[in-house]
């Protein structure tokens, strides 16, 4: 394990331990958060605990052609329930991540010093969000980190059915538009590899990473 001091470093991904975790402490300030994330690193850590910077081993991603749409998903994004923008309300998104329960977990791992950090990101244009809205009423998104050609998704929320799967097809076609390697979707989850999302080892994702 690498203690970090004040001074912007992280050590290789290779470093990593069997769990993913790279490094502890340091600060989230906007360029050390751009270095780990260019670096193939992320922060996740709950409120209390000191800042963990995470690097795994394999990495959970979506090569934009292998997203899959369901019929049921076609039928609603074409019915138009809902409309879609793009960096409108960063902090309400964020703040939506962080408060909204899911089956599963008991707290969040977004604190308030990470909405701070990300909404510093965002004002950089670094940090981006996805807002759905029904009836002009903001009911799910998405944010991440955008390194220009790999998309770092980082939390979604639904406050109605299906809203953040609306928020993560509309971005997968965007970034396809925008010629993007990848979506980076970090750790395995079941729900994301339900929409076409599958482990990669880390050092396909980090030749991808470092492709420019």
């Amino acid at each position: 394990m690498h203690y970090l001091s004040e001074t912007l470093y992280f050590p290789d991904v290779n470093q990593a331990n069997r769990d993913g975790i790279l490094a502890i402490g340091g600060d989230l300030s906007p360029e050390r958060l751009q270095l780990a994330y260019k670096s193939g690193i992320f922060p996740w850590f709950e409120t209390g605990d000191p800042i963990l910077w995470w690097s795994p081993n394999p990495r959970m991603v979506l090569f934009l052609e292998e997203l899959k749409i369901s019929k049921s998903m076609r039928n609603i994004l074409n019915k138009g329930e809902f409309s879609v923008t793009f960096n409108q309300n960063f902090r309400d998104v964020i703040s939506y991540c962080q408060k909204v329960k899911r089956d599963g977990q008991n707290g969040t791992w977004i604190t308030n010093d990470m909405i701070d950090a990300y909404c510093k990101l965002h004002y950089l244009g670094i940090a981006k969000s996805v807002e759905v809205w029904q009836d002009d009423i903001l009911v799910g998104g998405l944010y991440g980190v955008d390194l220009g050609h790999i998309f770092c998704g980082e939390s979604m929320f639904s406050l109605v059915s299906n809203a953040s799967k609306v928020a993560f097809i509309v971005l997968v076609n965007h970034l396809k538009n925008e010629n993007y390697k990848l979506l980076d979707c970090q750790v395995y989850n079941p729900h994301l590899e339900s929409l076409g999302c599958r482990e990669i080892p880390r050092e396909e994702f980090m030749r991808i990473l470092q492709q420019q």
